[in-house]
């Protein structure tokens, strides 16, 4: 019957029994599968999987110094078919401890080779060169036996208590420690200084806050003064403005009384006295008229004179109510009553006159 294998991506399918084509002492299949026929065909599976093997070496330098040596090794079986076969007939029955006992067997050889021509100094200074020097030393014999090395590590040297490796470390340990205590000196420095002056800003910070809520303060207490201040000055304004009005009212009240003073006292008066000046003229007239008629008894002619006298008269009577402050009524009616009412006075005195002469006459004729 026959039967199909496939192999697991990290391994390598060994089918024995039939000849290979590279004349291997067995077919190998990787990343695919293959028939094989059951008695007479043999499959076996060959791990290409990464192996790590530890080993810790007592080592001698070249000064005769003891050091133990602590290294790791990363390593697996080469992907080449020669690999494979190589390391097939070598581990196969125990792949995994097999192979890790001989690959530490190989690197504690060489590297207690290569500690014994370097000094402490250089093995602690160059542990990478060591480490190089190792691997490129074992290449060889891993590849014979089909193994690829992927790395080598070296993770501690120790003197074993001797000291050595201390006191080499000592001064730059003591120099380590120098910097690390000016490094801290200075940081301290530093952190103090920082200290200073975050002070010294927190009480800059603190003043110009306070002389902010100063100026703060001195605007509300001007404003709240101010506020205080409006309404009295205010109603001062106010009044100051009523008693204004009130003197201009004042002022226009005497004005207009003294208007209506001049209207309904003085100018009055004036006419009055004006009347009165008319008729005392004109009884002066009148008294002048008679003496002279009285001398002549000539009656005509004292007619004459006070036709002739008339116009005089009237107009002493229009001057006289010149200056007097007369309101007209009725528009050019009211002018007409006033100019008739000076004619007509002007007739009354001429009448009086006339009257007044009549009667001396008659007296001086009796």
């Amino acid at each position: 019957m026959l039967g199909y294998h496939v192999p697991d991506p990290d391994e390598a399918m060994l089918v024995s029994g039939a000849k290979s084509r590279d004349n291997a002492p067995f077919k190998v299949v990787i990343g695919r599968g293959a028939w094989a026929v059951p008695l007479f065909r043999k499959v076996r599976y060959l791990s290409l999987a990464m192996f790590e093997s530890e080993i810790k070496e007592r080592c001698v330098t070249k000064q005769a110094i003891q050091l133990d040596v602590r290294a790791v090794i990363a390593f697996k079986v080469a992907n080449d078919t020669q690999s494979i076969v190589n390391a097939a007939q070598r581990f196969l029955s125990e792949q995994e401890r097999e192979m890790s006992v001989l690959t530490g067997r190989i690197f504690s050889g060489h590297l207690r080779s290569i500690v014994g021509s370097m000094t402490v100094e250089e093995i602690i200074r160059e542990r990478q060169k060591l480490a190089d020097e190792v691997l490129v030393a074992s290449k060889v014999e891993m590849s014979n036996i089909g193994l690829w090395v992927d790395s080598f590590q070296i993770q501690s040297i120790d003197d074993g208590n001797l000291g050595y490796i201390a006191a080499l470390a000592a001064p730059h340990n003591a120099a380590v420690q120098r910097d690390a205590q000016i490094a801290q000196s200075q940081a301290a420095q530093a952190a103090a200084q920082a200290e200073q002056e975050s002070q010294r800003r927190q009480a800059e910070y603190q003043r110009e806050t306070a002389i902010l809520r100063a100026q703060y303060q001195r605007d509300i207490d001007k404003a709240n003064a101010e506020a205080a201040q409006a309404g009295p000055l205010a109603e001062a304004m106010a009044l100051q403005e009523v008693l204004t009005a009130q003197a201009e009212q004042a002022r226009k009240e005497a004005e207009l009384r003294e208007q209506q003073l001049q209207t309904e006292v003085v100018k009055p008066a004036q006419a009055e006295a004006d009347r009165v000046r008319i008729l005392a003229e004109a009884e002066a007239d009148r008294t002048r008229i008679q003496a002279d008629a009285a001398a002549s008894n000539n009656r005509i002619a004292l007619d004459q004179l006070l036709i002739e006298q008339l116009p005089e008269i009237v107009k002493q009577a229009s001057n006289g109510l010149a200056n007097a402050n007369l309101t007209v009524l009725n528009g050019p009616d009211g002018v007409g009553e006033l100019v008739n009412g000076m004619v007509g006075q002007g007739l009354t005195v001429f009448h009086s006159l006339q009257k007044a002469l009549s009667t001396d006459d008659g007296e001086n004729a009796g």
